[in-house]
């Protein structure tokens, strides 16, 4: 077996390659080690600690004690899944059934609505337009309609399922129909189980758009006990806003403002858990599914 002598301008392209991908990698893990080894360890420390904590450094939990003592964190939770539940099961039918109508060669206008589509991926009312118009003609104002409805449809999602939708053989649905089958049937028995790739790539999509939001709740929303968690985990990360956490003075000797530091670092981390273990889940269909919609189009 013969071995590939390699060029020089090609062991150098290889070791850059390496040294930036190590140090993108370095970029994306630092900042998760730095709160989650944070979080753990002994407020007072964290509080006179400059620069990059790589480790704990007398192991507690006190801080998370103290975030789950704020009941809006259990408020934002729940909200939270509720906003990401129902954008993701209502934006996956309505981007199903509009990317199946939009790729069948026979559909009507098919061009012409996609042109619209991709239209607003460009141009759109702006945000005084969206407020006018779920606020004042919907009465959506303080509704949980006003976050899940607008997150639903994507242009982009939309394109990306409609392409796959388009690599899927004609000679099959139409061999589906010979024997009777309908449009949904051919859909959904079909047509889905051929991109599953694609679709798990949407659902990541609208899950980790949804559960990052926290713009619209701070526009639409009023009620406290509809705040999503991640407007929970705004005001105490911008405005420092720790009061709705109670703190007993006796349990944790010292200045109780020291906690202040260390809330904000488990908050960060009670927030982002879940999408660490929803991820792997779906890893593995993601760069197929990206690929699908990036090299047929």
């Amino acid at each position: 077996m013969m071995v590939e002598k390699k060029s020089v301008s090609r062991i150098v392209f290889e070791i850059i390659n390496t040294l930036f991908m190590l140090l993108l990698m370095a970029a994306c893990i630092l900042p998760v080690l730095h709160v989650f080894c944070a979080s753990f360890s002994d407020a007072a420390w964290v509080l006179g600690k400059s620069g990059v904590i790589w480790h704990v450094k007398g192991f507690n939990i006190n801080g998370y004690k103290l975030v789950f003592q704020n009941k809006d964190i259990f408020s934002g939770y729940m909200n939270t899944f509720i906003y990401v539940v129902a954008t993701t099961a209502l934006g996956m039918f309505l981007t199903v059934i509009t990317a199946y109508a939009v790729s069948r060669k026979d559909a009507l206008f098919s061009n012409f609505i996609m042109f619209f589509i991709s239209f607003t991926m460009l141009f759109n009312g702006g945000m005084i337009a969206s407020y006018i118009i779920i606020t004042k003609i919907l009465g959506w104002y303080d509704s949980r309609l006003a976050i899940i409805v607008p997150s639903t449809l994507s242009a982009f999602n939309l394109i990306l399922v409609r392409t796959a939708m388009t690599t899927v053989p004609s000679s099959l649905e139409e061999s589906a129909m010979l024997d009777g089958a309908g449009r949904m049937t051919v859909l959904f028995k079909i047509v889905l189980p051929l991109i599953k790739a694609t679709l798990a790539t949407v659902v990541l999509y609208l899950v980790i758009a949804q559960w990052n939001s926290w713009f619209s709740a701070a526009i639409y929303l009023r009620n406290r006990g509809k705040f999503p968690l991640q407007l929970i985990l705004k005001e105490v990360l911008i405005t420092g806003d720790t009061t709705t956490t109670s703190v007993n003075a006796s349990d944790y000797a010292g200045d109780t403002a020291i906690y202040k530091q260390l809330i904000k670092y488990c908050t960060i981390v009670i927030s982002t858990v879940p999408i660490f273990i929803f991820y792997p889940f779906i890893q593995k269909y993601f760069e197929k599914g990206v690929m699908i919609g990036a090299i047929k189009g």
